[in-house]
């Protein structure tokens, strides 16, 4: 391929880290990646090796170039974006200080339930778009302060996944505008507020929160050592994306200049985005949950609320049956069990009971926050075989990304579907049916990798802002509408008021089995 005719989007995920190289028009011509590996601890964290992600990314690039066809010369820039929230501290040489915290951390579970009950916490999420949640940077340097503040003396820089690669690639400490002001900022402004910072009580940790680089406008080299690391040329321009589900909603479909659609990101965890215009037309719900993310534009933002677990739940429902088959002595992966599953489920009876996808050990973050939130069936009956309870695990997971659509203000005239689910036709169709919304997916097939690389398009000039990146990168490439069932519609509505009735309802019965819980940890 000629010189400068490539663009490369690093997508460094929870599952996997990727690097996707594009043409100018928008064609996948190659892709590498590797497994992204993450420890659980038996204290509620969750924790990723710094080094190692940055050498796992590094060896994804310098496979991708060895892929194109004009090798590293034909590479005209590098975009980069990453999973969201967590705490990734490193000093003053560039070494990190302590294994990142990753966003599943859930060991400031109970410093985010005090900051809602503050005095001025309302303020404080007005301020931010942002509801105070236990996968937050704001909280993980609380914590720490609190339980280990050497790491906080030894660190220079407290950024995230995408800041610490960028760091890596370009020796630039930064971070995106979206992930600064859903923290620390004022999504008005587009910047920090130093009065949020205070009503955390972080004014002393205020020199760690980096400089904010917006990627549409500016771009660094790829230093020398990165260049010896990847395969790269030394001095390719490095755009600094925003944060993961921003990127994914760009390349999913968010972005149009009618702004009408909204975008749901079904991977291990859910994302409900509605397109807002200006910061103007931002509906803050009651509840003082979800985001407001700025989307890489003059104005608009993503209004967006975010399940815990999505994928998640279908992941175990699908252990639990291979785990059954294994004692019978059979052995069978998640793909084998997928197979054919779309065709059962679809045949599976509708409302089997009511699924409430809290699966996550972290609880739940939108459209309401509770630490404690956990995963139940309601109206189980006898004949509800497998396909019938997977079936109603979909079922949950639309009726949840209702939930939280209902509390940015108003549904969407029509949903992109994007991640991991969006293969699945038993998925399309019930959550169109449940939102009596049509479903559109983008044939897109690495859309984070993709949205990353379209803020580059605009930073690089080759479109002049990034609803016309989208114009010609993404609407060419939607699916036709998947429609509502019209005669389910009007019963999942009245399903829906009783699956958020019952919502409402359980945090006494969630708090009560924690309680139990402790005390025969304890005990």
């Amino acid at each position: 391929m000629a010189a400068g005719t490539v663009l490369i989007g690093i997508d460094a995920g929870t599952s996997v880290i990727k690097s996707v190289a594009f043409d100018l028009e928008g064609r996948q011509i190659a892709v590498a990646s590797r497994p992204n590996s993450y420890e659980a601890l038996s204290n509620g964290g969750v924790v990723q090796d710094m080094a190692r992600t940055f050498t796992d990314t590094a060896a994804t690039l310098k496979e991708l170039v060895g892929k194109l066809p004009g090798g590293a010369a034909s590479v005209a820039a590098v975009a980069v974006t990453a999973q969201g929230d967590g705490t990734w501290l490193f000093d003053r040489e560039g070494e990190p200080v302590t294994p990142a915290w990753l966003w599943l951390d859930a060991r400031a579970g109970e410093l985010a339930s005090a900051m809602l009950k503050r005095e001025g916490y309302r303020q404080q999420y007005e301020r931010t778009g942002t509801g105070v949640n236990a996968c937050q940077q704001s909280v993980h340097l609380l914590h720490m302060r609190q339980n280990t503040p050497e790491w906080l003396e030894r660190a220079a820089t407290a950024c995230h996944c995408k800041d610490w690669l960028y760091f890596k690639l370009t020796g630039t400490r930064a971070t995106d505008p979206t992930e600064a002001t859903f923290t620390f900022g004022d999504f008005r402004s587009r910047d920090y507020a130093e009065d949020v910072i205070e009503g955390f009580g972080l004014t002393d940790q205020r020199h760690l929160m980096p400089p904010i680089v917006d990627g549409r406008k500016e771009s660094h080299p790829l230093s020398e050592a990165a260049a010896q690391a990847t395969g790269l040329l030394a001095g390719t321009p490095v755009i600094l994306g925003y944060v993961d589900v921003v990127c994914t909603a760009v390349g999913g479909g968010l972005i149009s200049r009618e702004g009408a659609a909204g975008c749901s990101v079904l991977g291990s965890t859910g994302m409900h985005m509605r397109h807002v215009r200006s910061s103007d037309d931002v509906v803050l719900n009651e509840d003082g949950s979800g985001y407001v993310m700025l989307l890489p534009s003059e104005r608009a933002v993503a209004q967006m609320q975010s399940n815990m677990a999505a994928t998640l739940n279908i992941d175990w429902m699908l252990d639990l049956a291979a785990g059954i088959l294994r004692y019978e002595g059979v052995e069978r992966g998640r793909q084998d069990l997928v197979t054919g599953l779309d065709d059962r489920v679809l045949e599976g009876m509708p409302l089997s009971a009511l699924y409430h996808p809290y699966i996550s050990e972290a609880g739940e973050r939108g459209p309401f926050m509770d630490p404690n939130a956990r995963a139940n069936f309601t109206g189980l009956h006898a004949n509800a075989g497998f396909a019938d309870m997977m079936r109603s695990v979909l079922e949950g997971l639309a009726f949840a990304a209702r939930d939280c659509y209902s509390a940015t203000g108003a549904l969407p005239s029509e949903i992109r579907l994007t991640g991991g689910a969006a293969r699945s036709k038993a998925m399309r169709s019930i959550l169109a049916s449940v939102l009596d919304r049509p479903v559109r997916t983008v044939d897109i097939a690495e859309a984070g990798a993709a949205g990353a690389v379209m803020i580059a398009l605009v930073q690089q000039g080759h479109h002049p802002d990034i609803e016309a990146a989208a114009e010609a990168w993404v609407t060419p490439r939607l699916s036709d509408p998947t429609p509502p069932d019209s005669e389910l519609a009007p019963h999942y509505d009245a399903a829906f008021e009783l699956y958020r009735d019952l919502r409402k309802a359980l945090p006494t019965a969630w708090k009560r089995l924690s309680t139990i819980k402790r005390g025969m940890q304890t005990g």
